[in-house]
């Protein structure tokens, strides 16, 4: 059998003490291919890095609905710039929307984050990662308002309908 671990975080904390052996070793336990999605600016930045040290990994850059309270104009330009750059970003994500946590950044916020992230897919011709916690409605009117954009939902937790 052949893996590919379509969103995979190994830019997290939890991996620092094995981070390198273990993305070394994935290909012998038959994990092909990796996709490592950003949550802000530096783990997007990571993603990258290890993009480029492993063939078998490749990014995704964005700003998660949690993490995206220090987002900007400039926060843009500095992910269309990873996107640009190097080759191995193949998306734009984790981005989306998450109502669930009460510390996250307020909803109408959240919401121009994804809008300002669901143009840069677009712009740049990437599919998406998107995250929908508890925003199954918001999230998929942003979704509609970007008709010429591709990719999965990869949280939802709402219903069939």
């Amino acid at each position: 059998m052949r893996i590919f671990d379509t969103h995979a975080h190994y830019d997290s904390g939890a991996f620092n003490s094995d981070r390198y052996e273990l993305l070394a070793d994935l290909p012998n336990q038959d994990v092909e291919l990796i996709l490592n999605p950003g949550c802000d600016l530096e783990s997007s930045r990571t993603a990258v890095e290890l993009a480029e040290k492993f063939p078998h990994v490749y990014a995704a850059v964005g700003y998660h609905p949690s993490d995206c309270a220090d987002f900007n104009d400039q926060s843009v330009e500095e992910l269309r710039k990873l996107a640009l750059e190097h080759p191995k970003v193949r998306a734009i994500g984790e981005i989306g929307l998450d109502y669930y946590w009460k510390e996250n950044p307020p909803k109408e916020f959240q919401a121009q984050v994804f809008h300002r992230q669901m143009e840069l897919a677009e712009e740049l011709k990437l599919p998406v990662i998107i995250h929908d916690r508890e925003a199954h409605q918001d999230c998929l009117n942003i979704v509609k308002s970007h008709p010429n954009v591709n990719g999965v939902y990869h949280c939802y937790s709402g219903s069939i309908e």
